[in-house]
């Protein structure tokens, strides 16, 4: 045999055995690609069921969320209804004509004075507690009050000064005194059906 002939008989051999490895490693890609769409099957297959089955406990728990997302702004809405509730009251307080402006807050220094020589401190815009009313005052009660120079940021009402010691008698004091004890009231008041 001539070399010719030997390399043309190698090469016959190499083509044919080239042949079988493509050709088996073909017939594997196409196994293999088989077994993974049936792999890929299987878990579309396992989601699909698991979701189905999840599916209903999924909405429940966006209702509850849902739920709970209505009940806190419904809250919030509360909340803002009652805080107008007592700003309202405030509002009224501060706009009291001048004889039951006065006449409460003699009151309610007739029940805070403990010793009848503390200093009143008001608000900037205070117009009717003023020296001259304070100096009536102490001329029917006896007392020796005296309005304090020092102006505090309160909306109406006073705070009595001894020394260190404050009482505060303003307005948003009282009202936030009054809602601890009301505030459960006036929710019912406002919001029973």
């Amino acid at each position: 045999m001539s070399l010719a002939e030997i390399k043309k008989k190698i090469e016959t051999e190499a083509r044919e055995e080239g042949g079988r490895i493509l050709d088996k490693a073909r017939s594997l890609v196409a196994s293999i690609n088989e077994e993974m769409n049936g792999e890929i099957k299987k878990i579309e297959q396992g989601y699909e069921d698991r979701f189905r089955k999840e599916q209903p406990e999924m909405l429940r728990r966006r209702e509850i969320v849902a739920g709970l997302d209505v009940k806190k702004i419904e809250l919030g809405v509360r909340q803002d209804t009652i805080s107008a509730a007592f700003a309202g009251a405030l509002s009224q307080l501060g706009s009291l004509q001048k004889d039951k402006y006065l006449d409460f807050v003699g009151s309610l220094l007739a029940k805070a004075v403990e010793t009848g020589d503390e200093e009143v401190l008001v608000s900037e815009s205070e117009k009717f507690v003023t020296s001259e009313w304070i100096a009536e005052y102490n001329a029917k009660t006896g007392k020796k009050l005296t309005l304090g120079k020092e102006k505090r940021p309160i909306t109406g009402g006073f705070i009595l000064k001894q020394g260190d010691i404050e009482t505060n008698c303003s307005w948003d004091m009282l009202i936030r005194w009054i809602r601890d004890d009301i505030e459960a009231d006036v929710v019912k008041r406002l919001f029973s059906a």
